[in-house]
């Protein structure tokens, strides 16, 4: 055989690997979402949520403020068909880590096993160039832990729950002052 048929092969070899792996990566995109698996996940997506803003003495957590549940109405009614699904395979990936890594469903994790389990999927979302970064998230849609810790702090900041007592609400805010320095133990304002 001689060089040029060799390379030839190759080329071809690559060109039909990397045209089936985008169609199938494109498919996994615009298929229809799972959204009864998302609707299940409520409990997990609280777990996570929590994980992101935790309970501390004298602030609630996003699982009391019912953070997952939010969660599952922004995907299902606000997302775009990419952001579903690739929320929904990242739910099905941390029940899958959690289980070969640790052995036990995520909500029986540790805080430790929890942190590790959601730093894994903070690495894994996102490239070293913000660049890159862009154009990922462009053609392939947000990854699940940018999508996460977004309705997680959209949700908990805008419930009752976070707005009355892990943030400071002020009924009648008064003046406008567009920049103020905080007091020392001063909560943010969750008056916009």
């Amino acid at each position: 055989m001689n060089r040029r048929k060799a390379v030839k092969k190759i080329l071809l070899l690559g060109g039909g690997a990397a045209i089936g792996y985008s169609g199938i990566k494109g498919y996994n995109l615009f298929k229809n979402p799972d959204i009864g698996l998302l609707n299940q996940s409520v409990s997990l997506l609280n777990e996570l949520a929590e994980t992101i803003i935790p309970v501390t003495a004298n602030e609630p957590g996003a699982k009391s403020a019912n953070a997952g549940s939010f969660i599952v109405k922004m995907i299902s009614d606000c997302s775009s068909r990419k952001n579903q699904n690739n929320f929904i395979d990242g739910i099905k990936d941390v029940i899958q880590y959690s289980m070969f890594n640790y052995y036990k469903p995520f909500e029986e994790c540790s805080m430790t096993e929890k942190n590790n389990i959601l730093q894994h999927f903070e690495k894994k979302g996102k490239f070293s160039t913000e660049l890159f970064n862009k154009a990922n998230r462009f053609i392939f849609g947000d990854s699940f832990f940018y999508t996460l810790k977004k309705y997680t702090v959209l949700g908990f900041c805008n419930s009752k729950i976070g707005a009355t007592q892990a943030l400071s609400y002020d009924y009648l805010p008064g003046k406008y002052i567009a920049s103020k320095a905080l007091l020392p133990n001063q909560k943010g304002w969750a008056t916009f």
